[in-house]
């Protein structure tokens, strides 16, 4: 989750600094770009606001109960949220260890060649083996 919200945040960054530099451009150049979706886009603007001071003004009539439940009903959804997530982690883990091949793992002799015969060779002192540990006589371990 850390990092989708930091690819969102640098994202959004990069947006805001790209209308930055779309804005430096404008002025050094004298022109605008785009100037009938600016138009179109000023009106809407427009619209959202006064719909959002006319929203305010009306929920300012509600009686204080009401946000109080309503901050109840936010905090109940933000907990069982939590408790789905919860829950959901735990499964996850639960499909990983039965869809896992590795579940009940036993060890079997190697397919390799190679590693047949590395694992046939006799460990000495000049190889970095033990020789107490090979049965052989000889010099000290390390």
């Amino acid at each position: 989750m850390l990092i989708f919200l930091t690819v969102v945040f640098f994202i959004s960054l990069v947006g805001i600094i790209g209308l930055f530099a779309v804005k430096h451009w404008e002025r050094t150049h004298s022109r605008v770009l785009y100037s009938n979706v600016r138009a179109i886009a000023d009106k809407n603007a427009a619209k959202l606001k006064v719909l959002v001071h006319m929203r305010r003004a009306e929920l300012s009539k509600l009686p204080p109960q009401a946000l109080v439940m309503a901050k109840k009903a936010v905090h109940a959804g933000a907990l069982g949220a939590a408790r789905l997530a919860r829950a959901m982690e735990s499964k996850s883990h639960q499909l990983a260890d039965l869809v896992s091949h590795k579940h009940h793992f036993e060890k079997r002799e190697t397919r390799s060649e190679f590693l047949k015969q590395v694992g046939e060779h006799p460990l000495t002192p000049s190889n970095g083996g033990n020789t107490a540990d090979n049965g052989q006589k000889g010099g000290e371990s390390l």
